[in-house]
C-alpha cells in the first residue's frame, strides 16, 4: 500500500472546518485501513495516509472562527513529495488580498503533485496561481459570482458539491475544487474512493455519520432549502404540506385553493414571494424526494415513481435524464448512501474494523 502525503497549505484567517472536515475523513480512512491490516490505530508508521497541514511561515496560526492551529513550514516540505495537495479556504470579500507568499509555492508546487484540490474559497488561491484558467471549477455559492468576475478564464459553476477537472494535453495535473465549508468532507471522501476504494470511503462515511455522496445530484442547493428560503412568508405553510402530499395534485388551481387564493392571484404572489413558479418548486421536490429515495433505500422504481408523484416508471426516467443526464438506477449505483446494504465485501470490510 502506497503511503500518500496529503499537504493542507493554509493561509492567515484559514476557516477552520475546511480543513479540519477533510483531515478527519482522511484520518477515519486510515484507521479502517490500519483496522484491516492488522495494526493499531494510533501506530506511528501510517497505513494509507500521511497528512500535513503547513503555512507559509508555520507555527501558530489564527483561523475563522478563532481557535488557534499549530502548522508546519511549507519551504520544509521542498525536499518532500506531495501526493494531493489541498487549499482551504479563508474569508472572502471584494477587498481580500490573497497572501502572495502562498500563491507563489502553490505555482511552484502543484505542477510536482499528483492532483490538487481546494476547499470553499481555496480556490480563489487555485485560481490566483493559475490552476483554474480553462477549467470548470466550483466554490461556495455565496463566492461564485465573485470568483468569475475576478477570474474570467474560470469556468465558474456554483451548483456542484464538488467538481474534478481533468484538464487538456500533456502534462495537465487532476484538479479538484469543492464547495463551502463542509463540502470538504464530500470531496476528501470522493478522494478516498479514488485511492483506496469504496468499502474504505463508505466506512470512514459512516464513522463521520455523513452520507457518502449526497442525494440531489451532488446540488448545493435542495429544494427544500430554496423553499425555506421564504420561511415566515404566506407559502412556509404550504411548502410543508406540499413535501408531505408529493403523489397528490399538486396543480396550481389546488395549490391555490390551499392557499384561500384565485389561481391567478396565487400564482402572480408566488413567483413574486419565492423567485420560481409554483410547478418548477412542485418538480424540484418531487426530484428529490425521488433521489432521497434511490439512495437510501431499495424501493423498486415504480413504488418511488408513485410515492413522489411521478406517476409512473417512465416519467421517473425522464426527469432523472433531463435533470442528472443518468438514468435512476445509475443514479443509485452512484449516490447510494451508507443505509442502504452493502455488497458483502464492504460488509466484511466493515465487520473487521
Amino acid at each position: 500500500m502506497t503511503v500518500r502525503h496529503i499537504v493542507f497549505a493554509v493561509a492567515p484567517d484559514l476557516v477552520l472546518l475546511d480543513a479540519c472536515g477533510p483531515l478527519e475523513a482522511f484520518w477515519r480512512a486510515e484507521l479502517t485501513m490500519a483496522a484491516a491490516a492488522g495494526k493499531s490505530g494510533n501506530a506511528a508508521e501510517p497505513v494509507a495516509y500521511r497528512t500535513t497541514v503547513a503555512s507559509i511561515d508555520g507555527g501558530v496560526l489564527q483561523t475563522f472562527p478563532g481557535l488557534p492551529v499549530v502548522t508546519e513550514r511549507l519551504d520544509s516540505l521542498d525536499d518532500q513529495p506531495i501526493d494531493t495537495l489541498i487549499v482551504p479556504g479563508v474569508p472572502i470579500d471584494e477587498h481580500c488580498t490573497l497572501q502572495p507568499e502562498l500563491v507563489s509555492w502553490i505555482r511552484r508546487r502543484a505542477p510536482e503533485a499528483r492532483r490538487v484540490c481546494s476547499v470553499c474559497t481555496g480556490a480563489f488561491y487555485l485560481a490566483a496561481a493559475g490552476l483554474l484558467d480553462g477549467r470548470r471549477a466550483t466554490t461556495h455559492w455565496r463566492e461564485a459570482p465573485h470568483l468569475a468576475q475576478r477570474f474570467p478564464n474560470v469556468q465558474v459553476d456554483a451548483d456542484p458539491i464538488f467538481i474534478r477537472d481533468v484538464g487538456h494535453g500533456e502534462g495537465k495535473r487532476v484538479v479538484w475544487t469543492s464547495a463551502g465549508v463542509t463540502a470538504g468532507i464530500d470531496l476528501a471522501l470522493a478522494l478516498i474512493e479514488e485511492d483506496v476504494g469504496h468499502a474504505v470511503a463508505m466506512q470512514a462515511a459512516r464513522r463521520l455519520v455523513v452520507f457518502m455522496k449526497r442525494p440531489g445530484g451532488q446540488s448545493q442547493f435542495s429544494a427544500a432549502l430554496a423553499a425555506q428560503a421564504s420561511a415566515g412568508g404566506p407559502f412556509e405553510a404550504l411548502h410543508s404540506w406540499m413535501a408531505g402530499h408529493l403523489r397528490d395534485d399538486l396543480s396550481v388551481e389546488r395549490l391555490a385553493e390551499r392557499a384561500q387564493m384565485s389561481p391567478r392571484t396565487f400564482a402572480r404572489r408566488y413567483v413574486d414571494e419565492v423567485g420560481r413558479t409554483p410547478a418548477k418548486t412542485v418538480s424540484a421536490l418531487r426530484l428529490e424526494a425521488a433521489a432521497r429515495a434511490l439512495a437510501e433505500s431499495r424501493r423498486p422504481l415504480k413504488r418511488i415513481a408513485l410515492d413522489c408523484g411521478f406517476g409512473s416508471e417512465q416519467n421517473l426516467r425522464r426527469a432523472f435524464v433531463r435533470r442528472f443526464g443518468v438514468l435512476p438506477l445509475e443514479y443509485r449505483e452512484r449516490f447510494e448512501s451508507a443505509v442502504v446494504p452493502q455488497r458483502a465485501a464492504v460488509s466484511a470490510l466493515v465487520a473487521a474494523s
